[in-house]
């Protein structure tokens, strides 16, 4: 059984402290680092005021930015299943297309 420690983070020049699985302590600080960034680019934009607004813009991009690398996969397998089926269909034309004698050998 994993022991919770707390773990203090830092975002948009806030402090957190945050109880988390010993094991998950590095991945929490590096989402924290990656939020902080994320934040920091929004709010240096200019575009946006007040650290509500940019937590939810931030949050926004990334789940934007997640959804579309999980898509991806799906349409790079499906592209690739394609171009396989198109080989197949390629070298079935072929074979179809030489002269039955030809094949018998």
């Amino acid at each position: 059984m994993s022991s919770s420690s707390s773990v203090t983070v830092h975002i948009l020049d806030k402090e957190y402290s945050i109880m988390c699985p010993q094991e998950e302590r590095t991945n929490l600080v590096s989402a924290a680092r990656y939020l902080d960034t994320k934040m920091r680019e929004i709010r240096s934009s200019g575009k946006v005021i007040g650290a509500d607004r940019i937590a939810v813009m931030a949050a926004l991009n990334i789940t934007h930015d997640l959804l579309h690398k999980q898509e991806a996969p799906q349409a790079q397998t499906s592209s690739a299943t394609r171009e396989q089926v198109r080989d197949l269909l390629d070298r079935v034309d072929l074979v179809l297309a030489t002269d039955p004698n030809e094949r018998k050998s």
